[in-house]
């Protein structure tokens, strides 16, 4: 049977940030209101596929099975999730965990119909492979290189496929490679509500799962780093474009996380 992932609301950023180094992720109550919500899931539809930028749009008409819309540079597409890039307190944990010079590596607005299979546990990046009695000692801390804003657009229950963590699976130090559990921890879902926001770092064993309702599921997810990880914005080889009517638009803050930081180290 599952078991759902203890959300807790830490009221203050020093127990966010604290939350993101022990337990992996930190838990963002009602971030965006209903109307919001409903403007987020309008602009998702609206969007239409670049295959050039790698965005995906299957269908059951053509032979995907089920409806499954990833669309990348989401914030470069509609003034509505540019305003995502640093929505209060995402944005202040961001920058605690990252640095004031972070920047957003990625944005994909993500919506799953029917159908959706299950996925398996997996990582989105390891950046320091360390055995566990090495990463147990309190002297040793590993800076989270990247982490991943999740933007819950309904209400999750089990059968709508929610999200699935192993708790404290970062600290493993390695891939889940098959194995279903850390440390006695198995699987928990995230059972939150819409305009909830989760934030996890690369490291934490993951997966989504199988959407076994009628309805669609609707999420935005939002990738932070450390300014040294490289953007990914696809197309590359400078194919890439900032819409201009986005930037005229994008405030000093929201200009330095799509890229323009002060002159520093390698520029």
């Amino acid at each position: 049977m599952s078991q759902a992932l203890p959300l807790v609301a830490y009221p203050d950023l020093e127990g966010r940030v604290k939350a993101m180094e022990e337990d992996g992720y930190a838990y963002l109550p009602k971030v965006i209101e209903d109307e919001q919500l409903a403007e987020l899931r309008d602009a998702m539809d609206r969007l239409t596929a670049i295959p050039e930028s790698f965005d995906r749009h299957g269908t059951p008409e053509n032979g995907n099975g089920f409806l499954n819309k990833h669309i990348n540079n989401a914030f470069n597409r509609d003034p509505v999730f540019l305003r995502c890039l640093d929505r209060s307190p995402v944005i202040e944990l961001a920058e605690a965990v990252h640095g004031e010079d972070c920047h957003v590596i990625g944005m994909t607005a993500w919506v799953t119909g029917p159908g959706r299979p299950d996925q398996g546990l997996h990582i989105d990046w390891l950046p320091i492979p360390l055995p566990t009695d090495i990463l147990e000692d309190t002297r040793v801390k590993v800076p989270i290189f990247i982490s991943t804003a999740h933007y819950y657009l309904d209400d999750l229950y089990e059968d709508l496929g929610p999200t699935k963590f192993v708790p404290g699976s970062h600290l493993s130090g390695r891939r889940p490679d098959g194995e279903t559990e850390w440390k006695g921890a198995s699987e928990k879902s995230i059972l939150c509500n819409s305009g909830d926001v989760v934030i996890f770092r690369s490291e934490v064993w993951h997966r989504g799962t199988a959407n076994r309702s009628d309805q669609t599921r609707y999420l935005l997810q939002v990738h932070y780093a450390k300014r040294m990880i490289t953007q990914k914005f696809p197309p590359y080889l400078n194919q890439f474009q900032f819409n201009a009517e986005i930037l005229e638009q994008a405030t000093e803050r929201q200009q330095r996380l799509m890229g323009n930081h002060r002159p520093g180290a390698y520029d």
